[in-house]
C-alpha cells in the first residue's frame, strides 16, 4: 500500500527551495559573467585606443625629428655674443646622421638630437656644422659667435 505521507520539516523546505536557489544561482552567475565580460571589453578597447595614441605620438615625434632623412635640427651659440675669455655653448642637434664635423677647430663629434659643447673663441667666428648620413648625404648649418 501506498502511503500519502506528506513530508515536513527542514528537509522538505530544502527540497522545495532547491529549484529556486538553482535558478537564482544560474542568474547570478550569468550576471557576474556579463559584468566581467563587459568590463574586459572596455579595458581591451581602452588599451587599443591608448596604443593608437602612442603610435600617433611616435609618428609625430619621428616626423619632427626628420623622419628617415638626414636633418640638422638646430645649430646655435648661447649666448651669441661674449667678451674675450668667456665661454659659450655651441649646441647642435641632428637626426639620422652617422657623423658630425664642426669647423673651424672643433673636429668630429658624435651625432645627437641635442648636445652642447663649451668653447672659448678668441675672436668673432662663424662655425659650420656638417652632418653626414650613412648614404653619404650631407647637411650643413652655421652659427656665429661674436667676441667683443
Amino acid at each position: 500500500m501506498q502511503s500519502d505521507r506528506h513530508e515536513s520539516g527542514p528537509a522538505a523546505a530544502v527540497r522545495t527551495l532547491l529549484p529556486w536557489t538553482s535558478v537564482l544561482l544560474v542568474l547570478a552567475l550569468l550576471w557576474t559573467g556579463w559584468v566581467f565580460f563587459s568590463r574586459h571589453r572596455d579595458i581591451v578597447e581602452a588599451q587599443r585606443e591608448a596604443a593608437e595614441r602612442v603610435a600617433r605620438a611616435d609618428q609625430q615625434t619621428l616626423s619632427q625629428l626628420g623622419g628617415d632623412r638626414l636633418t640638422v635640427l638646430d645649430f646655435y651659440a648661447s649666448p651669441g655674443a661674449i667678451h674675450r675669455g668667456t665661454h659659450v655653448s655651441l649646441c647642435y642637434g641632428v637626426s639620422n646622421a652617422v657623423s658630425v664635423l664642426i669647423e673651424p677647430d672643433l673636429g668630429s663629434w658624435k651625432p645627437a638630437i641635442s648636445r652642447c659643447i663649451d668653447i672659448e673663441p678668441k675672436r668673432t667666428t662663424s662655425y659650420t656644422l656638417t652632418a653626414k648620413s650613412a648614404k653619404g648625404q650631407t647637411e650643413t648649418a652655421t652659427a656665429k659667435v661674436i667676441v667683443e
